[in-house]
């Protein structure tokens, strides 16, 4: 069983940047993909981005593609998410995920653990 803790969530000014992290336990990390992905009340979970296990393979969705970086650390088992030029439609609460298939997917049916999510407030 794999465990996910979100973490450096918080409110934050428009055009402000904002780092992410997940740190995973219980699991064999460098085998997973992970994937964020964020919520807002009353939307459905929303696919952000992706990372395999290389490290070099990345997806991302594509409003978010040049301001977001999901990055990860292997040693450290935790998965990051670079957020850069925030703005208030970016506020939602932040979700990683994990996936034992080995794709890269922004399906969120894929991704069999989940974190609890951390809160990014973005005021303009």
């Amino acid at each position: 069983q794999v465990q996910l803790v979100e973490s450096g969530g918080g409110l934050v000014q428009a055009g402000d940047s904002l780092r992410l992290s997940c740190a995973a336990s219980g699991g064999t990390f460098s085998s997973y993909v992970m994937g964020w992905f964020r919520q807002t009340p009353g939307q459905e979970r929303e696919f952000v981005a992706t990372i395999g296990w290389s490290r070099t393979s990345t997806l991302y969705a594509d409003s978010m593609k040049g301001r977001f970086t999901i990055s990860r650390d292997n040693a450290k088992n935790t998965v990051y998410l670079e957020m850069n030029s925030l703005k208030p439609e970016d506020t939602a609460v932040y979700y990683c995920a994990a996936s034992r298939r080995g794709v890269l997917t922004r399906y969120q049916t894929l991704y069999e653990y989940w974190g609890q999510g951390t809160q990014v407030t973005v005021s303009s």
